[in-house]
């Protein structure tokens, strides 16, 4: 099994949604010894915003590419196949301003293609991308699981994946972890239990 492990928050070591996301791969790889783990910091090697360029290096044949077009369109294309390789995709995301990371938009931009993760036909849009399992791991200062201020947050995440046709996701919370002590204590147990009833069945 191949699973892609996504981390975008600008912290670094002291981010909650790495140190969680990081806890999920290692939860996942102990149940499962033989899971092939690739790493794609977003925060740390960040993909360019998706750009009128980013959509004219991609539509110029190869061979008329110049070499900034031939750059910008073959790191698209690695994106997007690592995502359509793998069977499982852990997603570390923050919440900044009730919103995800850019970078992580950016991420979605490169992996949200017409033709290759979905498509529109006679009945509407139908997602390509089906079968892989994605674990969110959602963090925020504030609580807002369950909330309209999720709507661009974790509400998005979902829908997005579902459109290109994942059905499978499941979402770790760490919510109020600007809340004080008590509360950003209560909210990692709270994920580590997550975490840990997720994978409490393939390793029993």
């Amino acid at each position: 099994m191949k699973l892609v492990h996504i981390d975008s928050s600008i912290l670094g070591d002291a981010s909650a949604s790495r140190q969680l996301s990081r806890e999920v791969v290692n939860a996942w790889h102990a149940a499962q010894p033989d899971l092939q783990v690739s790493y794609r910091d977003l925060a740390g090697d960040a993909l360019a915003q998706f750009s009128g360029f980013t959509l004219g290096a991609n539509g110029t044949p190869a061979e008329l590419r110049d070499a900034a077009q031939a750059h910008e369109a073959a790191l698209s294309e690695s994106v997007l196949n690592e995502f359509l390789a793998a069977d499982a995709i852990v997603i570390g995301a923050p919440m900044y301003n009730f919103a995800i990371p850019s970078q992580l938009k950016a991420w979605i931009d490169r992996v949200t293609v017409a033709g290759k993760t979905f498509k529109y036909g006679a009945n509407g849009p139908e997602g390509l991308a089906g079968g892989k399992r994605v674990i969110i791991v959602s963090t925020a200062g504030g609580n807002h699981v369950g909330q309209p201020s999720a709507a661009a947050h974790e509400d998005y995440l979902k829908f997005v994946l579902g459109f290109v046709g994942i059905s499978n996701v499941q979402v770790v919370h760490a919510h109020g972890l600007s809340m004080g002590p008590e509360a950003r204590e209560a909210a990692f147990t709270q994920a580590r239990q997550q975490i840990d009833a997720l994978f409490e069945t393939a390793s029993a």
